[in-house]
């Protein structure tokens, strides 16, 4: 019986890796920092270099994501909610849209069966950690703000180690294959480098 690599065993279930973030307390200077940080409610527009720079990328990254999310506005939208909730963690979108693509396949409403939610799969007990009561982890920027926030969170924590802080995301810890795929995810499908711009007018 021919046995099954892990990554064809992903290709041919067509799911994802969705994990489960682990419980651990927080000091209380962590926990209010980062209850800050989701609880700021500021403009969800992004901000681009140039007008330029923003076209060419919601267009190029819309264009990745159209079979994932047909809808054009709901795809904009999303575009531009991923790329000011990263930025504001200080994560690269790109890496973003990678993390998505690998825990929830861009499904709004997946639910792993640990009981993560969402985009980003976040687990609720965030919500009583370091939220607010009554948060939604479906709705859009909500989930993109839990997601970002704990993603920092983690790579502060293994100061700045992504494949670790990947692990710990996923509650795989010292496992490659997930880090492993969000990487593959983010080489293969979301890299992204800025067009040069003429100044010729």
């Amino acid at each position: 019986m021919t046995r099954l690599t892990p990554a064809i065993l992903f290709i041919v279930a067509g799911t994802s890796f969705a994990g489960a973030q682990k419980y651990e307390p927080l000091a209380a200077s962590v926990q209010a920092a980062l209850h800050a940080s989701v609880s700021d409610r500021a403009s969800p527009e992004p901000a681009f270099p140039s007008i330029q720079e923003k076209v060419n990328w919601l267009d190029e990254m819309s264009a990745r994501l159209a079979k994932r999310m047909p809808n054009l506005k709901e795809r904009l939208d999303f575009l531009k909610s991923v790329k000011y909730e990263a930025e504001r963690a200080g994560l690269d979108p790109q890496l973003v849209l990678s993390l998505i693509q690998v825990e929830s396949g861009f499904k709004k409403y997946a639910v792993s069966t640990a009981g993560a939610h969402g985009y980003m799969q976040v687990m609720p007990f965030w919500v009583k950690l370091i939220g607010n009561r009554g948060d939604n982890l479906f709705h859009l920027r909500t989930n993109l703000r839990y997601g970002c926030t704990i993603l920092r969170h983690y790579l502060d924590i293994e100061k700045g180690d992504l494949f670790r802080a990947l692990g710990r995301y996923n509650g795989s810890l010292g496992s490659s294959e997930y880090p492993d795929a969000v990487r593959a995810a983010w080489e293969r499908q979301w890299r992204y480098a800025p067009k040069a711009v003429s100044l010729r007018q």
